[in-house]
């Protein structure tokens, strides 16, 4: 705007030249924030984001619960056990949640065909029908929420299925957002989690965390990680006994992602898996295109990190660049597959979409290397065919440093400290050197994920050096203002491109204290990062 301008309309007020500053000042005021993402969790029994309002849909398999599941127990496609054989079929449904994650109360069991259920832990049996059981569940004196629920007996002519676990109340129909006690709080439009669970599907306090987001990352929820699914028929589909299980196995069907997305009025983004073959990239995005509001548009990324060779999407790139030819050095074979593939996937998107307008593609490397982004973006000319380049910015102490911790407040000082390779300061200079590259390229620089990043390698439990102090720096207010600082240069850095926050609500762990919250419910006064992320909603 013309600073002449802005200054006669300073010196003659009037209603329309209020009008003009208003918008001017919201204009800088909405510009000077970066757009914030979420990154969704893995669909799994500790998930302390409890996303869907049917618990059972989180519980671990049958076949996977071992301590629980006795006998040759023979499973329909769905995962139920369709002939216990004089055995048991037993599930951790929900383990270790925080007390308040969900309510304390009496929830509904729903289940088809005949037989007999157990509950153990933090459930106990208060009532039973035919196809209908009340259960209490509350936490017990550790502070957590554990229940787990066995079929002890089942007819195999029509076979115990179909269980369904529904906490108490419901939701008023005009707002998804806000779980209520019963229907005295809606005025004659009450829906409960009982009659209508299959219509509202999410865990409103899920919702109502979820809201303030304006992209969704689902690489977690879909189940990608080290997943070997290559055709369309081998995806998740809805009537699966449960969505969770281990990596490989695991993942929310698609249709539920699209619904999240809508519900939300959210961006999503999809990763596609990295074996999938063409017809399974096709079909996925004709989904997408006929069932997500027209006037979302869905990021797409071929899989995740395939630099990191912690996992084997890594392996499987390099081995198909070798055998393709593409490089005889192993490592660099593997970054022009991961290339040559994100294109090839971008194109049926496009095919599927009538072009690229309504769809971002992105490419994704490492932070720590603008060497590597430089590569990508020039290998096949990639850069010409995406729109943004995604890196995953975390600060934390290097392991090397982390002897140096003998407190809470140490964790702090090394995170500021010019030695340590990954302290805020150093994660900025990366930050340049990697936005230099994108704008020689002309592509936007977003992160896929970011934040905190501390860990112990090496640990196996919360009590082991140093994780005390690292999983207090998580809950101490200094972190707060550490997530704020490290947002604002992001925006100052990028231009206040996207920022995809690791990650949704989940507990505290020795192998990293990776939720913006520890559960859904948690409160704001105990969440610093969450606290310092509503000061950019």
């Amino acid at each position: 705007m013309n600073l002449n301008f802005l200054k006669r309309l300073i010196m003659r007020p009037s209603i329309s030249s209020l009008l003009l500053l208003l918008v001017f000042s919201s204009n800088l005021y909405a510009g000077g924030k970066p757009l914030l993402g979420m990154n969704t969790n893995e669909v799994m029994q500790v998930d302390s984001s409890v996303p869907f309002i049917n618990l059972f849909k989180q519980a671990l398999p049958f076949n996977e619960s071992r301590k629980l599941t006795k006998g040759n127990i023979v499973y329909d496609k769905d995962g139920w056990p369709r002939n216990l054989n004089g055995g048991v079929a037993g599930s951790n449904v929900i383990h270790w949640l925080p007390a308040g994650t969900i309510p304390e109360g009496n929830y509904t069991v729903l289940y088809d065909g005949e037989g007999t259920l157990q509950y153990g832990d933090d459930a106990k049996l208060i009532s039973k029908s035919a196809g209908k059981e009340i259960i209490s569940i509350r936490s017990g004196a550790d502070k957590f929420f554990k229940v787990t629920i066995s079929i002890i007996k089942s007819n195999p002519q029509n076979y115990l299925r179909n269980i369904r676990l529904l906490p108490p109340g419901g939701i008023c129909a005009n707002n998804p957002y806000r779980r209520v006690a019963n229907e005295r709080a809606c005025g004659g439009n009450y829906l409960s989690f009982e009659e209508h669970y299959d219509t509202i599907l999410f865990n409103p306090d899920y919702l109502n965390f979820m809201r303030n987001f304006r992209v969704i990352r689902f690489m977690n929820m879909s189940g990608i990680t080290r997943n070997p699914i290559s055709s369309w028929n081998s995806m998740p589909h809805m009537s699966q006994a449960t969505w969770a299980g281990k990596e490989g196995v695991r993942g929310a069907p698609l249709e539920v992602m699209v619904k999240l997305a809508n519900k939300l009025n959210a961006n999503p983004w999809f990763n596609m898996p990295h074996a999938a073959d063409n017809n399974f990239i096709r079909q996925y995005a004709m989904y997408v295109k006929k069932n997500l509001r027209p006037h979302l548009k869905p990021y797409i990324e071929y899989t995740n990190e395939t630099w990191n060779g912690a996992f084997t999407q890594a392996h499987y790139t390099k081995t198909m660049g070798i055998k393709q030819g593409l490089d005889k050095d192993r490592a660099q074979a593997g970054h022009k597959f991961y290339v040559k593939r994100s294109l090839e996937v971008m194109r049926i998107w496009e095919q599927v979409y009538g072009g690229s307008q309504r769809i971002t593609r992105v490419l994704s490397g490492f932070a720590a290397s603008p060497k590597m982004t430089e590569l990508l973006l020039k290998y096949m000319n990639a850069y010409q065919h995406i729109d943004a380049f995604a890196i995953a910015p975390y600060f934390y102490v290097h392991q090397r440093n982390l002897k140096g911790i003998k407190s809470v407040p140490d964790v702090f000082r090394l995170l500021k400290d010019p030695k340590n390779p990954y302290s805020m300061d150093n994660v900025y200079k990366m930050l340049e050197k990697q936005m230099k590259v994108a704008r020689k390229y002309k592509v936007q620089l977003i992160a896929y994920e970011g934040g905190q990043h501390l860990v112990a390698p090496g640990t196996h439990s919360t009590r082991d050096y140093p994780n005390p102090f690292l999983i207090g720096a998580n809950r101490a207010n200094p972190m707060e203002k550490m997530y704020i600082e490290f947002l604002q240069n992001w925006g100052r850095i990028t231009g206040n491109q996207l920022f995809t926050v690791f990650s949704s609500p989940r507990t505290y762990q020795f192998y990293g204290s990776w939720g913006i919250k520890e559960h859904i419910n948690q409160p704001d006064n105990k969440a610093p990062k969450y606290r310092a992320l509503k000061r950019f909603f």
